[in-house]
């Protein structure tokens, strides 16, 4: 497999965050998103939506992280991502899909350039703007968890693949994960897991960090 992504999306971070709960093993080709190389016709041939991440498996091309990580679920079911039971997966997925589609389109790269570029927004109000609708997703979330010692129980899925990722970009962004007990629980957890740590984007090949 190939994986086509850039070390600091929250995108790319989720799959290769599953990938390595798999055990399994993929070539990293970076795709730097600073440079505008999601934007060049050879990328675009690959995925049109000028995206990251895109999984090449098979001869198929995959995107879309979340529907990357269902994929994997069910190719290589073991370990996990979502649990047996049909609510509980539900109850996962809504949680996840809480993360990947209310919480971090709003600080995406693009959109952040655009609130600079055409609506001329200062470095300060794209910080508030960042740190207020994580903060709103989060606060949201913390009451909807109760880790033993994750979403799901004793094993980490969808929901951590997601969530680790925010978390790296709400630290980055100066909000203090402290103030999300549940959410910070989680975190905890997830850090004593290799998969986790070699998934953290100062550890990929195209890392600047």
């Amino acid at each position: 497999m190939e994986l086509h992504g850039y070390f600091r999306s929250s995108a790319s971070y989720r799959v290769r965050i599953g990938l390595n709960l798999k055990g399994l093993s993929y070539d990293y080709l970076p795709v730097n998103l600073l440079k505008g190389e999601q934007r060049q016709s050879n990328y675009c041939e690959l995925n049109p939506q000028g995206l990251v991440p895109a999984l090449v498996a098979g001869g198929e091309v995959l995107t879309q992280s979340l529907a990357i990580l269902e994929w994997l679920d069910e190719q290589h079911p073991i370990p996990a991502l979502l649990p047996g039971e049909p609510l509980q997966r539900t109850r996962i997925r809504a949680l996840a899909y809480g993360i990947a589609c209310d919480i971090q389109p709003l600080h995406n790269l693009r959109v952040l350039k655009y609130l600079q570029s055409e609506l001329d927004i200062s470095e300060e109000d794209k910080l508030q703007w960042i740190r207020h609708w994580i903060h709103a997703g989060f606060s949201a979330l913390e009451q909807q968890l109760s880790p033993a010692p994750f979403a799901a129980g004793e094993q980490p899925g969808l929901l951590e693949c997601c969530l680790i990722p925010q978390i790296y970009s709400a630290e980055r962004f100066g909000l203090d994960i402290a103030d999300y007990p549940a959410i910070n629980s989680i975190q905890q957890a997830c850090a004593q897991i290799p998969a986790f740590m070699d998934a953290r984007p100062e550890n990929q090949p195209d890392s600047t960090l």
